[in-house]
């Protein structure tokens, strides 16, 4: 599908194509993260329409709601964690728009307008931490105006099992560190968005 593409389809820089905007020098999390087996999670959103762009009503600028997305079933998954990275943010590491964990190992997928809430009841027993806007759950793409189109990792992970950490405490790292070793396979859809300018 056109708003699914491979990392590697990211990160080739074409000797023809526009420069890319400024961006962190820092990998985003899914390549910290060596997967147990083989092959990988498909996960595809209506909020990203057939070009790859995330609808506009889902943005900070609009105070939107998280997205709906939707995967494959993971055999034997016994948690998921998400990872929403921009990469591209005028910053030395990725701006994280979002960070949960727990999501039971059955769900297939996460509704639109999970709460801003820490710990969850739907999805339940999810977990939410702090994104880089410093507010609990989703902060919606927000570049600055005139930067280009930035791009948006969600980065799906499958897990062995829940995990055990405060989400008070727990930032992209922490939580990179502790899906290390226990993610069976992962996956990530990538969606774009441009602030216009003035």
């Amino acid at each position: 599908m056109a708003n699914r593409m491979t990392h590697e389809a990211h990160v080739e820089h074409r000797h023809d194509a526009p420069d890319p905007p400024a961006h962190s020098g820092e990998a985003i999390s899914i390549l910290k993260v060596a997967p147990i087996r083989d092959g990988g999670v498909v996960i595809t959103s209506p909020a990203v329409d057939v070009e790859g762009r995330i609808d506009p009503a889902y943005s900070a600028a609009e105070s939107g709601p998280s997205p709906e997305l939707n995967w494959d079933p993971v055999e034997d998954a016994g948690a998921f964690a998400l990872i929403v990275e921009d990469p591209d943010a005028p910053r030395e590491a990725p701006f994280v728009h979002w960070l949960i964990w727990n999501i039971e190992g059955e769900a297939v997928g996460l509704p639109r307008g999970v709460p801003d809430e820490t710990r969850l009841v739907s999805p339940q027993r999810a977990v939410q931490a702090r994104n880089d806007a410093g507010a609990i759950g989703w902060y919606g793409p927000k570049p600055p105006p005139g930067h280009g189109v930035h791009r948006y990792h969600f980065q799906l992970f499958a897990l062995d099992g829940p995990l055990d950490l405060d989400p008070e405490t727990t930032d992209v790292r922490t939580l990179v560190d502790a899906i290390k070793g226990r993610t069976l396979v992962s996956g990530e859809l990538v969606g774009t968005f441009e602030t216009p300018e003035g």
